[in-house]
């Protein structure tokens, strides 16, 4: 999550969740950005799907189970969405449990791990992933809009801990993404080092547009170009992820 667009959310989502299915855990990827770029980045028609999340929350005869699609990577299913959820908002917003759709709707799951793609907005969506969740992952792209994006998810996450008194809410790892060669980079770098610790992720996420290839074809970059730069950067970094201890003070 991050309340800045295009700091690498889904990137992270798919390729971290894929690296780990590789690994042989068992890996859901839940798509609740109405943009649907899980799904694309998947190879998977979202347009045209039968069933999405949107379809789960709002219906109490549809289960998530049945919008569960298998990938061609082992291990690793998704649930994708589109644009439909964007009427999400609407038509939940007199129901008293709005807020816990999402939750509900993953009760009798079996995976090792569920990884949820957010909105990069604050909304009843994002409420509702902060309530399902225990681990938040901040991207941060180093740029003035997107480190103000990740100061206002900290107030967010602030505010959901203890409005919900949602204790179990941790902020897990925060990862530095597309860095380029620049003093504004290193400085947001110098910055995010000095707020977060050693939850800051070591590897940071450069461009590699073997990356970027990779998701127009619909493959993780593990299954178009697995000794790529990006490859071993995405890899290293969903290492750092597995490893995060359990320890917070957010």
């Amino acid at each position: 999550m991050n309340e800045k667009g295009g700091c690498g959310k889904t990137t992270l989502t798919v390729n971290i969740g894929a690296y780990l299915a590789s690994q042989g855990k068992k890996v859901l990827l839940v798509d609740m950005d109405p943009q649907g770029h899980i799904g694309k980045s998947l190879g998977i028609n979202v347009r045209s799907i039968d069933i999405s999340i949107f379809d789960v929350l709002l219906e109490d005869d549809i289960f998530l189970s049945d919008a569960i699609y298998e990938t061609t990577t082992p291990n690793l299913d998704v649930v994708p969405t589109n644009k439909r959820l964007t009427d999400f908002v609407i038509n939940v917003s007199k129901h008293n449990d709005r807020h816990l759709k999402l939750k509900n709707s993953f009760v009798g799951l079996d995976y090792d791990f569920v990884f949820i793609d957010a909105p990069p907005s604050l909304g009843l969506i994002s409420i509702n992933i902060l309530m399902a969740i225990n681990e938040v992952i901040i991207p941060v792209s180093l740029s003035f809009l997107a480190l103000d994006g990740c100061a206002e998810m900290l107030d967010t996450i602030k505010t959901v801990k203890r409005n919900f008194d949602k204790k179990d809410l941790v902020i897990s790892r925060v990862i530095a993404t597309f860095y380029r060669e620049t003093k504004l980079a290193n400085k947001i770098l110098e910055k995010l080092q000095h707020h977060f610790g050693d939850k800051l992720c070591k590897t940071i996420l450069k461009f590699d547009v073997k990356i970027d290839q990779g998701q127009s074809f619909g493959k993780t970059i593990f299954e178009y170009s697995p000794y790529s730069a990006g490859a071993k950067m995405l890899e290293d970094i969903a290492i750092e992820v597995l490893k995060y201890d359990g320890r917070s003070s957010w």
